[in-house]
């Protein structure tokens, strides 16, 4: 296989955790024969240094027209004082919605070799979690009506979903789930939120074409403490732009550590985004500190989702499995009696658990 995949390191960590990612892609292709052209573009803080705007025309454009973008991380307090229209997070916004991708894929398992790394009792997770949230990407709250009162005593942010958007989102949500526990959860806010409502009454409607899978509604205040108190009852779960952001990362506290979390954003076609749903990390950017492990994942991801190669993705799994079962651990899912490991150097042990 021939693909044409983008590398967006952006800011902080990500080039560094992206380096990694881009070396495990390599050593896939080289073992099974494949060639992935590889690019890399400016995005975020790094654009706007170079290009004056987070995300360029021609930056948007080769993230289109590839089989898949690998992003890194963006932002940083560094281009926190700038316009916020021009801000990092804002080029991401703009990516998510210029490469049309809707649907926010964020697993959440708990890796036996890091169960102690988990905050919670271990009781609650004595059966095995294994979450799917589905977050809708490009609505809600982030892309509406943003306004600040001149005298700056108040300010609105507004809410807006349309069914069309609902139900794109929904059907991925669904099929999904009927691929695995046939189990789905719909969060929302429909006691108080007139596009809550909205939401729930377009869910329920779409429920009724997937019979084999079971629909159940929750309020987003009781989902985020159902997460905590009986994190097995979750199979897949769907929900809005904001709450799928505050949720998938709750999730992935449950798993030890926003390092470890991959995730997928997906549209009508093939193409995706893939990146690790942490942040750029400035503390620690430069100093070989940084966890690899979930952009590595988000590299699974994108091979099983966008390219097909599901054989390769599970391996790449299977290699980040082996590299923690063997003790290898950065600074944030460190414990006694493991070997502490930079992110270039979990790279390297992740690459020789998949050349095995």
């Amino acid at each position: 296989m021939i693909a044409d995949i983008v590398l967006l390191p952006g800011d902080g960590i990500g080039p560094e955790i992206t380096a990694q990612a881009r070396l495990v892609l390599e050593a896939s292709a080289a073992k099974h024969g494949h060639t992935f052209v590889m690019r890399e573009l400016p995005m975020g803080g790094a654009s706007i240094d170079a290009h004056g705007e987070p995300l360029t025309a021609d930056t948007l454009n080769a993230c289109r027209q590839a089989d898949a973008v690998l992003l890194g991380a963006v932002g940083g307090p560094r281009w926190d004082a700038i316009d916020p229209a021009i801000r990092p997070e804002r080029g991401l916004l703009a990516l998510r919605k210029g490469m049309g991708v809707f649907a926010n894929l964020r697993p959440c398992t708990i890796h036996p070799a890091l169960a102690a790394a988990c905050p919670l009792r271990p009781d609650l997770i004595a059966k095995p979690i294994d979450i799917l949230v589905v977050r809708e990407l490009t609505g809600d709250v982030y892309f509406g009506a943003h306004e600040t009162a001149p005298d700056g005593q108040s300010a609105s942010d507004v809410m807006v979903y349309t069914v069309a958007e609902i139900e794109r989102v929904a059907r991925v949500a669904f099929l999904l789930a009927r691929g695995r526990g046939k189990r789905l959860c719909s969060v929302d806010k429909a006691n108080v939120l007139a596009a809550s409502r909205l939401w729930r009454e377009t869910v329920t409607r779409l429920g009724a074409e997937y019979p084999d899978v079971e629909l159940s509604h929750m309020y987003v205040d009781n989902a985020a403490m159902q997460l905590i108190l009986k994190p097995a009852q979750f199979d897949v779960v769907v929900t809005g732009n904001l709450f799928g952001d505050i949720l998938s990362d709750e999730s992935a506290a449950i798993a030890g550590s926003l390092g470890m979390m991959p995730s997928a954003s997906l549209g009508k076609g093939r193409a995706g985004l893939y990146e690790p749903i942490h942040g750029s990390a400035p503390d620690i950017a430069g100093r070989d500190l940084a966890n690899p492990l979930g952009t590595i994942l988000s590299a699974a991801l994108l091979l099983r989702h966008s390219l097909g190669l599901e054989a390769e993705a599970a391996e790449i799994e299977a290699a980040v499995s082996g590299a923690l079962n063997a003790g290898y651990r950065t600074g944030d899912i460190y414990s006694e009696g493991c070997q502490k490991v930079g992110c270039t150097e979990m790279g390297r042990r992740v690459i020789g658990a998949l050349s095995t």
